[in-house]
């Protein structure tokens, strides 16, 4: 039976990837973006996968009211989710101590706040759908490693990723009694366009990150989109909530990551 799932920041990259995983199962897949031109290309392509419908929604998840309007309008078209994918965000490299207000909100009312604004709006809907049919549902989000251990460039990214793992934490706890299971994602390090750009700076910065990672490795894009079909088929995870779950070719482990985020920060322009 076809699932109801909402991909945020499903335009792109990792967002895009996912919602294309999950229209080979079937699902009716709902993206969400800022950029209008973008939603209606990723759609095609999510169309071509096999998604049994498409909805497209150009939304800010930085506006509580943007994300409450999505939601009714979703709502209205399919039901209540059965599964939410919180993977909107921002990031970019800068030192701590040159980090503006204006940047460090930028990152946190995107990948913090936005991820709140989401879970509330569409839970509540899960919660209502439950008590009437007592099916399970899913949200997962997408944190990074850093969100408990260090980020040196990037406080910003890593205070909010913190705050999206506890935000799941929490949820994971409340509401299972609703049949909501929450679980996180933590990407290892990939490389696109974007993270060439505001990320891995130069290629030597690029062979330092690929040799701290044990499976010596980038991860991509399409196989983090694997485990997170996985956290959210209740099938499959029925019984696994408030996890964590690194696909990271265990970059984790090694504590590397401050040599070569120390490294990011210096390398970073002024």
């Amino acid at each position: 039976m076809a699932r109801t799932v909402l991909v945020t920041g499903g335009g792109t990259g990792l967002g895009k990837a996912a919602a294309l995983r999950f229209a080979r199962e079937g699902d009716r897949v709902a993206i969400c973006g800022r950029r209008t031109e973008v939603l209606e290309a990723a759609s095609r392509e999510i169309a071509a996968a096999g998604a049994a419908d498409v909805a497209t929604f150009a939304c800010d998840v930085r506006y509580d009211d943007d994300v409450a309007k999505m939601a009714a309008a979703l709502h209205e078209r399919w039901g209540a989710l059965d599964v939410l994918l919180a993977n909107a965000a921002g990031n970019f490299v800068c030192p701590a101590e040159k980090l503006s207000p204006n940047g460090w909100k930028a990152v946190i009312e995107i990948v913090l706040n936005g991820t709140f604004y989401c879970c509330s709006a569409f839970g509540r809907k899960m919660i209502e759908a439950h008590a009437a049919d007592g099916k399970g549902r899913s949200i997962v989000t997408i944190v990074a490693d850093y969100a408990w251990a260090a980020g040196p460039g990037v406080i910003h990214s890593a205070s909010a990723k913190a705050g999206v793992l506890a935000l799941t934490r929490t949820l994971a706890v409340e509401w299972a009694r609703h049949g909501i299971r929450a679980n996180a994602v933590s990407p290892g390090p990939f490389r696109s366009e974007g993270t060439d750009k505001n990320l891995w700076l130069d290629e030597t910065l690029a062979r330092e990150i690929v040799e701290s990672i044990p499976l010596r490795r980038y991860t991509t894009a399409a196989e983090v989109a694997e485990s997170i079909a996985f956290l959210a088929d209740e099938a499959k995870a029925g019984y696994i909530t408030g996890a964590c779950l690194p696909v990271d070719g265990g970059h984790w482990l090694t504590g590397s990551h401050l040599g070569f985020l120390d490294a990011i920060a210096r390398a970073a322009k002024p």
